[in-house]
């Protein structure tokens, strides 16, 4: 079985026995999407509205945004793979809650563990504070973090979410200057060809 077959049938196992709350008033579940073997996983927070009625993550005009970033560094969606932190569309699109994020927290892990990628970016202060809640988006953002997370040691890099560059012109600016630093990241790790977080 290859890689996209095995994540299908991740997906397949979870839609079916993940105990997320949020199934009572969600259309769907939405489960990660992309490429499987991708070098870049995207984090964010919940399906919206558009991801909701169409069971893929980042369709909506956030996503459309996106794409665009991803183009201004020559990516495509089809070179990366993106997910949520919670599967589940939180009612009017509150944030989701603590319970909420653990019933999906398995699933997550499981298509990490599974994709294996060598930088793993947060979209918004959401994806990035469930695993570290003391770090503010406001100073973290565009700054590689280096951590034993998902069983192993990980590279991260916060940004902020299309949705809050969307109705905020300057943090759009900011978005843009980020996101150049992706390929930078991508280069950095696959020169030191070793993942060790500091002491």
């Amino acid at each position: 079985m290859d890689r996209a077959e095995e994540l299908k049938v991740l997906h397949e196992k979870w839609l079916e026995k993940c105990d997320c709350s949020l199934r009572i008033t969600a259309t769907q579940g939405v489960p990660g999407d992309g490429n499987p073997n991708a070098q870049v996983v995207f984090i964010g927070e919940a399906p919206g509205k558009q991801e909701d009625l169409g069971g893929r993550p980042f369709v909506g005009a956030a996503g459309k945004f996106l794409n665009e970033m991803l183009e201004s560094i020559k990516m495509k969606r089809e070179d990366i793979y993106i997910t949520n932190i919670v599967k589940y569309r939180p009612p009017n699109n509150r944030d989701p809650l603590p319970d909420e994020i653990a019933a999906c927290a398995k699933w997550l892990e499981e298509e990490i563990d599974l994709i294996q990628p060598l930088l793993i970016v947060f979209l918004g202060r959401h994806a990035m504070n469930q695993f570290f809640p003391a770090e503010k988006i406001s100073s973290a953002h565009g700054k590689v973090i280096i951590a034993n997370k998902f069983k192993k040691c990980h590279y991260f890099l916060p940004l902020y979410h299309p949705a809050a560059a969307l109705y905020n012109g300057s943090l759009r600016e900011v978005l843009k200057e980020d996101f150049k630093k992706i390929p930078l990241a991508l280069k950095m790790i696959k020169e030191k060809n070793k993942c060790e977080p500091p002491i």
